[in-house]
């Protein structure tokens, strides 16, 4: 009875939900995500100025008491569709030190496990940087998940096969039950998507204190950056410019992804959190607009926080930050579509 409603009313629950790429992207495959969890302020705010009736709790998932959580929201065991969310990658990351399990917030990818014996969602999905897949957090996933009863599916993505102007891959974890037959979705192209074509139509940015025609297009970028981005030519990167010494510092020709700037003409590189690529042709970084674009967020989804100026640190989530953490919508709605195909919901 629990599984017939939830495939009646699709009902989704978000955690580690950041900005809401994957809620956007779930939605948007015919999913309602009811409810999402986050901890870091700005992506809570986020998260509350689109909700459109969803409820945001800002708490550390840890501290939840799901029985109580389930029933806050009205979902009893076996009354939830799905259960989606992209646990934190920094122990698992290329970039980061990789320190797994052995990091705090390596075991986070296990409130999955608790949250699903608990719901028990007809399906799970699952986002992760590639690197998470080679580390034996997987493989005790995996073996959690499958006395659960779920077979999991795990692939590498990368969006820009799926609609989205940015070379970006990441591991996709699908949990479908035991005995169920899923594919992952079918890429149906290369890339059809340039910088150019998102940013070509957005109005010159706004400086402030003036308000900008779309939301989020807001240049901060400091006198002095702009200079040393004055020196980058289109697609290319601040260490194989001409640029006087005093300017490239200790920068390598290897150094090919710090200080780039993109090329319209070309998908985006990956956006990071600690790096804003340069705009294609004017002197400045990227606003979290154009950033939410490459992303493939509907300019109707607001960004809220501060815009973080490169040469300071803001504490938490800024817009930036908040952009290039999420899951790419179109992304997650083709892999939500997937999911939904394979279960016939």
């Amino acid at each position: 009875m629990a599984n017939a409603l939830a495939a009646k009313n699709n009902l989704a629950l978000s955690l580690f939900s950041g900005a809401g790429g994957m809620d956007v992207g779930v939605d948007s495959a015919g999913f309602r995500t009811i409810c999402a969890v986050e901890l870091d302020p700005h992506g809570a705010e986020t998260l509350r100025r689109n909700a459109n009736g969803k409820r945001v709790l800002q708490v550390d998932i840890r501290s939840l008491d799901i029985e109580q959580t389930g029933e806050l929201l009205g979902i009893p065991a076996g009354g939830l569709a799905l259960l989606h969310g992209g646990p934190p990658c920094q122990p698992f990351s290329q970039i980061g030190k990789r320190e797994g399990t052995d990091d705090p917030r390596g075991g986070l990818a296990f409130q999955m496990v608790r949250f699903a014996s608990a719901l028990r969602p007809i399906a799970i999905i699952m986002e992760q940087v590639p690197q998470f897949l080679n580390h034996e957090v997987a493989d005790i996933l995996s073996d959690k998940l499958s006395r659960l009863g779920y077979e999991l599916h795990m692939a590498i993505l990368n969006a820009v096969n799926y609609h989205v102007p940015q070379n970006r891959k990441r591991a996709i974890i699908v949990g479908v039950p035991q005995g169920t037959r899923y594919t992952f979705p079918t890429r149906t192209h290369v890339w059809d998507m340039t910088v150019g074509d998102v940013l070509k139509d957005l109005p010159p940015a706004a400086a402030p204190p003036d308000p900008p025609a779309v939301a989020n297009h807001v240049d901060i970028t400091p006198p002095r950056d702009r200079e040393r981005i004055s020196y980058v030519l289109e697609g290319e990167w601040l260490s194989k410019s001409k640029a006087p010494p005093e300017i490239v510092q200790r920068l390598t020709p290897k150094d090919s992804t710090k200080f780039r700037r993109l090329d319209r003409g070309k998908p985006s590189l990956t956006l990071r959190c600690g790096e804003t690529p340069y705009h294609p042709v004017e002197n400045r970084y990227l606003t979290p607009r154009e950033a939410a674009r490459i992303q493939g967020f509907p300019d109707s989804h607001i960004f809220t926080g501060p815009i973080r100026r490169r040469t300071g640190i803001v504490p938490n989530l800024d817009q930036h930050r908040q952009v290039a953490n999420a899951v790419p919508p179109p992304l997650a709605r083709a892999v939500a579509q997937s999911v939904r195909t394979s279960l016939c919901l």
